[in-house]
């Protein structure tokens, strides 16, 4: 019968509603006379007939006017009941004028009683007919607990109702205020008694749906859902939801942040801004995870130019056509100008940071995956070395106010070729910094990347999907974690505190251990570890061994004692730098190096200066361990070679 009435034509539907109105209203009017008059069969005369026919008549030409018979019952809303109030207002209405125009007798009360009764009886048979629509379809689904009884909750609560997967059952709240309540007619419960209730209304998933400005322990509350053994999802920012990017009920997998467990570190958005408004600004690695998020704040600060260089070109293109989009939406009205180019091409990143008018330079361009740069050593130095001093060196003869560098933790006491490079661009740029005062240069030293290309998370999403097992190097191994926005807008914050040559890092708390930030994810998409103690787990974990060039510990810092800076989660690391004299010289022997395809003696190099480097094993490069005899014709004479 349902489906019957499903699949009738748009025209049948209404025809239906129209008569079913009319027997209603009939039926109101009727029953109001007979209630106020007391008389269990009244009779009406005439008059009465035509003044109910004519009410009836002028009810439903409101109806047709306000909309309502156009409204689909199943997704029928508040504006649909605020229609009927309106209509039976001027039913009402209609019914005194009319008794009163064509002489019959209307009681004072009955027009009150009918406009009760015609409101009770229309949205009646309308909340009915949804009820009985929307109920067999509401069975199938899923049913959802969602934690966070707040705005984001309500509406994600309504859309899901709407929706074919997922039936809301539950708010789990943590205002104690709210317990033992119902909001829009679901439960409410504390999150201290999430475990009872998620068994008792049989939920098969937890949704959290906190509003932005909800001060929440995110370490304490993931703790709290890990025991539950049903997957943890999440909903859609409000940034993307009012960019358009997703819809309240695009359920996915924890965000980034979730899984770090802290409150992200937030910049000084008013000195950022200063240090951007305005401002021709350039990102090198535009198109790269940190790079493309760099651009997305940087665009949001309004500066005159953002120049987008990047040597991958349909990088380029998806980081260029994104801004774009952004900035005629939101009409910022910055210049967008996307370069192809790579770093070590020092003419021409002269040439475009004299035709732009360059002020300020986010050098994010490097190689960072630590197995790869093991195996190509000469393009892991010359992209992060040399890359930094060509682009260093445009920038002062271009006139470039301020440079920062992206570094990383690997930099500290480096074991691969991949932090040793970057240490040592670090010490080239304070070389750079003592040589001159025109450019600014600064260096920003985090953790890993949550997120990024080549970051852990996605992985081990991809490898829990697939049905396990979860690879993990070393079961002691640690790291220090940030997310992408967090990074890039710890890069913009000491872009704009750097005086020269400073090394800036951030305070993140304590380290993460990636068997345990893997078990973590295991636990919150709802399932569990395969071990010997319990073999019927879902996913294992493994371990592979460390991998060229990697260790144990990451740190932060070389020296102690680190100098606090006005931002009170940002440090500045007191580090050792060599002369630009003596920096010259181990570049032209790096230079020589390179060019005779000498891994050995860059190894050596590196090794030698102050880099803190220290391999743990043999030269990894994968052309060194497999050619005996490379012959170059091309010697350089000890001196820098620069390229473009």
């Amino acid at each position: 019968m349902i489906n019957w009435f499903l699949n009738l034509p748009r025209f049948h539907k209404r025809a239906i509603s129209v008569s079913s109105d009319i027997l209603v209203l009939s039926f109101a009017i009727w029953a109001a006379f007979a209630l106020r008059l007391e008389q269990g069969v009244w009779l009406p005369t005439r008059g009465h007939l035509i003044v109910a026919g004519i009410t009836v008549l002028i009810t439903i030409v409101v109806f047709v006017r306000l909309g309502l018979y156009r409204a689909v019952i199943r997704f029928l809303g508040d504006r649909a009941f605020l229609t009927i109030v309106y209509g039976v207002a001027a039913s009402s209405l209609a019914l005194i004028v009319l008794g009163y125009m064509l002489q019959v007798s209307v009681p004072r009360s009955v027009p009150v009683i009918y406009g009760a009764l015609a409101f009770i009886f229309v949205s009646g048979t309308r909340l009915g007919v949804r009820m009985l629509v929307n109920h067999p379809g509401q069975r199938k689904k899923e049913s959802v607990a969602i934690v966070g009884a707040g705005e984001t909750g309500m509406a994600l609560a309504s859309a899901l109702r709407q929706g074919t997967e997922y039936r809301p059952v539950l708010f789990i709240a943590f205002d104690k205020s709210h317990h033992k309540t119902m909001i829009d007619g679901l439960p409410v419960v504390s999150i201290n008694l999430i475990t009872k209730y998620i068994q008792k209304y049989g939920v098969r998933r937890v949704l959290l749906a906190l509003d932005p400005d909800l001060s929440v322990d995110r370490r304490g509350l993931l703790h709290q859902l890990e025991s539950l053994e049903v997957p943890v999802q999440t909903v859609p920012s409000m940034s993307e939801l009012v960019a358009g990017q997703a819809r309240i009920n695009d359920i996915r997998d924890l965000d980034i942040e979730d899984l770090l467990g802290r409150d992200p570190v937030r910049p000084n958005a008013a000195v950022v801004s200063d240090s951007l408004y305005g401002k021709s600004v350039m990102v090198t690695g535009a198109g790269g995870s940190i790079g493309s998020e760099l651009c997305r704040q940087i665009l949001q600060h309004k500066p005159k130019r953002l120049i987008l260089f990047e040597l991958n070109e349909f990088s380029l293109y998806s980081i260029e056509r994104e801004l774009s989009a952004t900035n005629a939406v939101e009409d910022l009205g910055v210049e967008i100008h996307p370069l192809l180019g790579s770093v070590a091409h020092r003419r021409r990143c002269e040439m475009i940071m004299r035709a732009f008018g360059v002020q300020s330079v986010y050098h994010a361009a490097a190689y960072k995956h630590v197995p790869l740069v093991e195996h190509n050593v000469i393009e892991g130095v010359q992209n992060n070395v040399f890359g930094t001093l060509h682009l260093a060196e445009a920038a002062i003869v271009s006139g470039v106010e301020r440079f920062v560098l992206i570094s990383t933790d690997k930099a500290v006491r480096p074991t691969n070729v991949m932090g040793a490079s970057k240490r040592l661009a670090e010490l080239v740029l304070q070389g750079l910094a003592q040589r001159q005062n025109s450019t600014i240069f600064s260096m920003v030293r985090f953790g890993n990347v949550l997120g990024s290309s080549g970051s852990v998370v996605p992985l081990f999403r991809s490898q829990i999907r697939d049905g396990g097992p979860i690879t993990v190097t070393h079961p002691d191994i640690i790291r220090y974690f940030m997310t992408i926005p967090e990074a890039s807008q710890l890069v913009l914050q000491a872009g704009s505190m750097g005086c020269g040559g400073e090394v800036f890092v951030l305070d993140m708390g304590e380290p993460v251990k990636i068997a345990d930030l893997a078990r973590k994810m295991i636990h919150l998409m709802g399932l569990t570890e395969k071990t010997e103690e319990r073999p019927d787990g879902d996913i294992e974990i493994t371990y592979t061994g460390l991998r060229p060039g990697e260790k144990l510990y990451e740190e932060l810092l070389i020296g102690d004692n680190p100098q606090g800076t006005s931002h009170p989660r940002i440090m500045m690391a007191r580090e050792v730098s060599l002369p630009w004299q003596k920096m010259e010289d181990l570049l032209a022997e790096l230079t020589q190096a390179s060019h005779a395809f000498d891994c050995q003696r860059i190894i050596e190099l590196l090794t030698n200066a102050p880099t803190g480097y220290a391999p743990n094993g043999e030269t990894a490069d994968l052309i060194w361990r497999n050619v005996n005899n490379v012959k170059h014709p091309v010697q350089s004479e000890g001196k820098v070679l620069h390229l473009g």
